[in-house]
């Protein structure tokens, strides 16, 4: 941690960084969600070779649209904005590759009160079961609500390495190594095809009884934060794919005529795969609003009416908890933590934008099997029709 003495202010303020650990201390739950504490931290980049020749504030108000143009001019006269770990005027002309430091009030988004439920603990390997709405490790805006931060403030487990991807709002296994080389021997299988990965879902309709195999490109979209599938046939000669090979097997395990539990297969590991290869199909998972879209194939869609309805209508089709990931916490009964005078999101916990009140999707991982291992984690409550 780093004492420094705030120049406008003229306050002493703890700066964290990546080094300093999540603690158990730093959560607030409250209403079933889970607040960090907000916190002083420094975020440091270097000066890419576009932003050479910009002002300091120019710089921040055109890449770091989050926040307005004062608050940036505030937080350079302040010392909070600081080139090479000095501090400059709101003029100064930034050169390629040096290192900018933003120390910054944080507050993170929250995330459902549910438990990282440890499944198999051993000396080099964990699983646990993750809830949904918990990103798996830090990125973007998130650091300590995370399930590597969670395990290491609640279980002082570090440090961690997710050895495979889930989806913020995706529930269930979890791998996690316990050394970089372990980490490095799981991810060599899972390239090379030798890891056979299975996922429930529940989706709107009656999906067919028989084996379903979709072997249709897939697009990310990185702006729009969602995928779509190359239909053959929509491209012409002198228009090239953007979309990877992806290939997914659906089973059905059972239905109730509006909806089905669909055994899912992925063969690749393409983002949002399983989830735009069952809109493909016609039977996008119940309670998923990002692919409960319009464009959905006419091949089945019984009981999609209502289930879009209330997508569009924005209300919650109903929150789903894994068996193992159970809320257990207990609301605190004060909130205590420094209120920051420039901190655009104070005096509130959550930042902008964020309420913490998502439901998990309707998608949960259930099983990884390797050429002579095997992790489980159990069904959640949301299978049963």
């Amino acid at each position: 941690m780093k004492r420094k003495r705030d120049e406008q202010e003229n306050m002493e303020i703890v700066w964290q960084t990546p080094a300093n650990p999540p603690q158990r201390h730093d959560y607030i739950f409250q209403d079933g969600i889970r607040y960090v504490k907000p916190y002083y931290f420094e975020f440091i980049s270097h000066a890419k070779n576009r932003w050479a020749g910009k002002t300091i504030v120019d710089l921040f108000a055109e890449e770091f649209k989050g926040r307005q143009r004062d608050y940036y001019v505030s937080a350079v006269k302040a010392g909070r904005i600081q080139v090479d770990g000095q501090i400059v005027p709101v003029s100064y002309i930034v050169q390629p590759s040096q290192k900018i430091s933003h120390f910054l009030h944080r507050h993170e988004p929250p995330v459902m009160a549910l438990n990282v439920e440890i499944l198999n603990q051993e000396s080099d390997v964990l699983t646990v079961c993750k809830p949904a709405s918990v990103p798996v490790h830090p990125c973007g805006q998130y650091r300590k609500n995370t399930v590597v931060g969670i395990l290491q403030a609640e279980y002082d487990l570090a440090p961690l390495f997710p050895i495979h991807r889930l989806d913020r709002l995706v529930s269930g296994l979890l791998i996690l190594a316990r050394s970089a080389t372990k980490a490095d021997n799981f991810r060599q299988q899972i390239e090379s095809g030798k890891v056979k990965k299975q996922y429930i879902a529940k989706v709107i309709g009656v999906f067919p009884e028989n084996e379903q195999v979709v072997n249709v490109n897939v697009n990310y979209n990185a702006r729009e934060g969602m995928s779509t599938v190359e239909v053959e046939g929509s491209h012409n000669g002198n228009t090239p794919s953007n979309g990877k090979a992806a290939c997914t097997k659906f089973t059905r395990i059972g239905t109730n005529g509006k909806h089905s539990i669909v055994l899912c297969e992925p063969i690749t590991g393409r983002t949002h795969q399983i989830r735009v290869h069952l809109q493909y199909t016609g039977h996008p998972i119940a309670n998923d609003m990002l692919y409960l879209s319009e464009c959905i194939t006419e091949r089945s869609t019984e009981g999609l009416s209502a289930d879009r309805a209330a997508a569009k209508s924005g209300l919650p089709l109903q929150p789903n908890p894994c068996e193992t990931c159970t809320d257990d916490s207990q609301d605190d009964s004060s909130i205590d933590f420094s209120i920051d005078p420039m901190c655009t999101n104070c005096p509130n916990l959550a930042p902008k934008g964020y309420d913490g009140r998502e439901e998990g999707l309707w998608l949960h991982c259930v099983r990884y099997a390797g050429p002579d291992w095997t992790y489980e984690c159990p069904y959640p409550p949301w299978v049963s029709l």
